[in-house]
């Protein structure tokens, strides 16, 4: 039987080391996983969804993605007919932007966020040994954050903003912890709720997901 190719897409400027203990049954899927390019000067993100679509080499793939990969995703499905499109801690339409994400587009203040601070992670975790909880938070966005070029932070946090997608497409499925501090839950509809799962889950709600996602994927 031939086996289902999975493309996997991280969150922002993450590397797909944040699916290391995603597992998929080998004998039905085949696991594939995309990663950020940087972005050619201030490009659309159709474009930039256009230029990630060549490396998805499978005809009618399951595209799953978190968090802005979520978006990337959905993006990536008005290119490319696909099987089935998950995203996890994500959003399906700008309408269920937290309402300080509808502030930062009226007022444009995307164009002011500090993103160089990203670039300088190891140097934040070292600052922070005092305080173990951000000590904690920062040593995971070291191990996982594979971009720290600023203008690529620059061009997703606008992307992201400036996401013009209103309506959703009611075919995408949607996994959500129902303790988002991201994309709180309140502000969206339809989506399959993880108890106690954060915008992080993909790192510690795995055995949920593990356990979970095969039946998501044939069933719904």
């Amino acid at each position: 039987m031939q086996r289902i190719p999975v493309y996997f897409m991280p969150g922002l400027a993450a590397s797909p080391t944040i699916f290391e203990n995603i597992h998929l049954p080998e004998d039905t899927y085949e696991c594939f996983y995309l990663e950020w390019l940087l972005p050619i000067g201030n490009e659309p993100l159709a474009d930039y969804a256009q230029r990630l679509a060549q490396n998805i080499k499978h005809e009618n793939p399951v595209l799953i993605g978190v968090s802005f990969g979520g978006v990337i995703v959905q993006e990536l499905s008005r290119i490319i007919k696909a099987r089935k499109v998950i995203i996890i801690s994500s959003v399906r339409c700008n309408a269920e932007f937290p309402r300080r994400m509808r502030f930062a587009k009226m007022t444009q203040a995307y164009r002011f966020f500090p993103t160089g601070i990203m670039t300088r992670v190891d140097w934040l975790a070292k600052v922070a040994v005092g305080n173990n909880l951000i000590s904690r938070r920062l040593n995971l966005y070291e191990k996982f954050l594979s971009v720290r070029d600023k203008k690529y932070l620059d061009w997703a946090l606008k992307s992201i903003i400036l996401w013009d997608r209103a309506v959703p497409d009611e075919t995408v499925i949607h996994i959500h912890g129902d303790a988002d501090e991201v994309f709180p839950p309140k502000y969206l509809k339809n989506y399959i709720p993880v108890k106690g799962g954060k915008h992080v889950m993909i790192i510690n709600k795995y055995k949920w997901l593990n356990e979970h996602l095969p039946a998501i994927i044939i069933n719904n």
